[in-house]
């Protein structure tokens, strides 16, 4: 029974951050990477001798977890780690947007999470984990920002839920990773034509946010990791104040 790890969003920002680590620190009979550019998948190799096996997928295309599916059902691997990183945002106002993105974005940070643990699920190994990227966002709702707000929102629900279950009926855990402002390609996707962010109080690097996952995963009852003492000020703060005056401070602070 093979050893595997399985990472989705691998070849970018905080994905390939998570899998450059992940290779660094223990090893497996494969591990299972996950994205849209076959070319950019088969560059992790030069990272590691461990054998990759390359999925080109467009996780917002519901048939891409039946692939993943599939290939489980194939070889019953044990998995050690799936780390679910895949994802992108918008910043504009709603009516700005278009509505095949938006709900595009629903489709990659929704439902193909659902879609992925769901199938992965049966595999986990005893002591396993799951690793959810989540966001700050979560935390509150964002003008302009509104959509991958709530996709996050549903992400951290759903993963602080999914642990409870994981680990009653498999020993293992879900961990929601929920990063602040990160310098990562998801800026050139997320910044529309009209600037909406205008100030951005901290901007973290991804090695920050999964060195901070390795050391919340040592915490056996934690289910979600925050890296930085403005993340973790603001996450704190969005709970004391009522989420009206929350929006309010937002605007007034990106001047919107």
């Amino acid at each position: 029974m093979k050893n595997i790890a399985i990472i989705t969003g691998a070849s970018s920002g905080i994905g390939e951050e998570y899998f450059r680590s992940l290779v660094s620190r223990e090893s497996f009979d494969e591990v299972w990477v996950i994205a849209r550019t076959q070319e950019k998948l088969q560059a992790l190799q030069t990272y590691t001798d461990i054998p990759l096996r390359i999925f080109a997928l467009d996780l917002s295309n519901a048939a891409s977890a039946d692939v993943l599916k599939k290939a489980l059902e194939e070889e019953k691997p044990q998995i050690r780690y799936l780390i679910c990183a895949s994802g992108f945002g918008r910043f504009c106002a709603i009516e700005e947007d278009d509505p095949a993105v938006l709900q595009n974005m629903v489709d990659l940070n929704c439902r193909s999470i659902v879609g992925v643990t769901a199938v992965s699920y049966p595999y986990m190994a005893k002591g396993g984990a799951m690793i959810l990227v989540a966001s700050v966002a979560a935390f509150q709702p964002i003008p302009y920002i509104a959509t991958y707000a709530a996709t996050k929102s549903f992400v951290l629900s759903y993963g602080r839920a999914l642990d409870k279950e994981l680990r009653k009926a498999r020993g293992a855990r879900c961990l929601c990773v929920c990063p602040f402002w990160t310098k990562t390609a998801f800026f050139e996707r997320a910044v529309a034509e009209k600037q909406v962010v205008k100030k951005y109080a901290v901007m973290y690097k991804p090695e920050q946010i999964v060195k901070q996952t390795w050391k919340d995963l040592k915490h056996k009852k934690r289910d979600v990791s925050i890296f930085g003492g403005t993340a973790k000020g603001q996450t704190l703060l969005v709970k004391l104040f009522p989420h009206r005056f929350v929006m309010w401070v937002w605007q007034k602070q990106q001047k919107l």
